[in-house]
């Protein structure tokens, strides 16, 4: 490999990264809300998946069934992570779209951190 070859690679790697950089503030302005019990309990995470908020509805609150309390904040946790992740996996692809012809299909960010 010749030195141009070598210094081009090198300064796509500085931009990958700065655009990685970059992209980790974005997404932890990506926020998502789920629901769980028909709106019982509403969950909101942002992109990096982290639970930003919890709230329930009133009527779901009856010290006497704790464990249905417990099972929707569950369910509710689980949706917001799972449309966090798909949120990430939108943005980063946007991202990266110009950088890499056709964008990263199938590609797992996660082992960078995303």
């Amino acid at each position: 490999m010749s030195d141009f070859n070598m210094a081009d690679m090198f300064g796509k790697i500085q931009e990958m990264q700065t655009k990685m950089q970059e992209s980790q503030a974005k997404l932890a302005e990506v926020v998502v809300e789920a629901e769980a019990g028909g709106g019982m309990v509403k969950v909101t995470a942002n992109g990096l998946r982290q639970i930003l908020s919890i709230k329930f509805d009133e009527d779901v609150i009856d010290p006497s069934d704790k464990e249905m309390l417990e099972d929707l904040v569950v369910a509710g946790v689980n949706k917001a992570l799972e449309q966090a992740d798909e949120a990430a996996k939108a943005q980063m692809q946007e991202a990266y779209k110009g950088m890499i012809p056709g964008g990263l299909p199938g590609m797992d960010l996660s082992k960078f951190g995303l």
